[in-house]
């Protein structure tokens, strides 16, 4: 009788406690063998440490038979370049099942992030197994990345996600009639929890339960080329100020575990000129695990995956900033990070409004907003959602919402928003804008 061995691809510490919950939650069908695969996307994979060595692993280590290294199955590339040429997929197919004693076993797969590798390269390299894709973040209310090879978005059977934001269905993988299914919130705060119980030194300040401090969550979004390190740096110091406006004299900062130390240090000198105690957590650890032991009175971020599940999970107040500056910096228009910032800009109070980091009405009609981002991000992916885009975009397009679109991109679409058919010529006409660049010189001269 043919063996069935379940092989699970994961990067982060929070993906390996998704699958772990959806394991204890039975999301899973019985195998003869559980593999956990483990990638190391960093830049540097040989300076920085696997997700199996970090603090807290061992907590989730049981549920697998085994652990194995992509990164050491292909070296010497990098897990995050490398896929196999497509005459050479069953050539590696054969060489992994050798090197992981698999046999003639049936192989099922989950990936995370399908639309690249390394989860993109797992799929190819075993071609005739059957995928589950597993979300552990805002992205997968958004659309599909790329156009995924039907060879492999036709294996895919499912989309088992977090409900980060209650009642709101993930868009990623619809074009492939994909099912989402919800790994339950009370299993995965649970396994968190064991997470937290292997976290017993980490250094946290000792307040009383009427003091709770503030906590920012730092992103290093200077690495995605997404802003500059000074303006990361000066988003971090409007997270500091916020908080301290809305009366927090105790912060906690949790700096992204790469992101250089010199913005710790600069965050503590104005921490100290404004008079506020500053606790910053340098040992790399899960937010989720921070929010556990401190229950703080405050989270602050700009649009990390952490801000949902503070609310939706632990019921901790919220705030955001910088979501403006990024609509506007995100570039292509489709640049996947676009939803996750539109998410939160759209349900989370910014910092410095005092009257709604209090009320804390987190609510937001998404849906409609999401179909209409969608179908502008990847029309091609998404013909069928240009009903619902142009119904949004005709009943909601106000000062608000047009944050989330541009013009230029709801022209290109004709979409309701965009420049009238009869007026399409203006900006392709070369006399019209030579005119426009003389009026703008003439006006800075006037006024210089």
């Amino acid at each position: 009788m043919t063996r069935t061995t379940q092989i699970f691809s994961v990067s982060t510490l929070y993906g390996a406690a998704t699958l772990a919950a959806a394991l204890d939650a039975d999301r899973f069908a019985p195998a003869d063998q559980r593999i956990l695969l483990v990638c190391n996307n960093s830049a540097t994979p040989e300076l920085t440490p696997a997700l199996d060595e970090m603090d807290g692993f061992e907590q989730l280590r049981d549920r697998f038979d085994r652990v194995l290294s992509w990164n050491e199955a292909i070296h010497p590339f990098h897990p995050g370049g490398w896929s196999p040429r497509p005459n050479d997929a069953v050539l590696f197919e054969r060489y992994l099942r050798l090197l992981w004693d698999l046999g003639d076993d049936r192989v099922e797969l989950a990936v995370e992030s399908i639309q690249v590798n390394p989860s993109l390269a797992v799929c190819q390299v075993f071609p005739g197994a059957p995928v589950d894709v597993y979300a552990d973040g805002l992205m997968s209310y958004g659309p599909t990345r790329f156009k995924i090879d039907p060879l492999v978005g036709t294996r895919i059977r499912r989309l088992l996600h977090l409900d980060l934001v209650p009642g709101l269905r993930p868009l990623l993988l619809t074009e492939f009639d994909v099912e989402a299914e919800v790994v339950p919130t009370d299993t995965f705060t649970k396994v968190l929890a064991e997470l937290c119980d292997a976290e017993e030194t980490l250094p946290l300040p000792e307040v009383a339960a009427e003091d709770r401090p503030a906590l920012l969550l730092g992103q290093y979004l200077s690495a995605l080329d997404i802003l500059t390190a000074d303006e990361e740096e000066q988003l971090h110091l409007r997270m500091l100020e916020g908080a301290l406006a809305l009366g927090h004299t105790k912060i906690v900062f949790k700096p992204h575990p790469t992101a250089p130390a010199r913005w710790s240090r600069l965050l503590e000198q104005e921490a100290e000129r404004l008079g506020a105690e500053l606790t910053v957590l340098e040992r790399p650890v899960l937010a989720e695990v921070v929010f556990q032991r401190l229950r703080p009175a405050l989270v602050v971020g700009c649009f990390s995956t952490a801000l949902l599940t503070a609310s939706s999970l632990y019921g901790l107040p919220v705030a955001q900033t910088g979501t403006d500056l990024l609509l506007e910096r995100l570039t292509p228009y489709q640049n996947s990070n676009r939803v996750p910032v539109t998410i939160v800009d759209a349900l989370l109070p910014e910092v410095t409004d005092k009257a709604a980091v209090h009320a804390q009405a987190l609510d937001a009609d998404l849906s409609g907003l999401l179909a209409a981002l969608g179908f502008a991000m990847q029309p091609k992916i998404y013909p069928n959602l240009r009903p619902a885009a142009e119904r949004y975009l005709t009943q909601h397009l106000t000062p608000r919402t047009w944050r989330y679109f541009k013009r230029r991109r709801l022209t290109a679409l004709a979409l309701p928003g965009g420049v009238p058919p009869q007026l399409g010529f203006i900006p392709r006409n070369a006399t019209v804008r030579r005119v426009a660049r003389q009026a703008r010189r003439i006006k800075r001269a006037t006024l210089g």
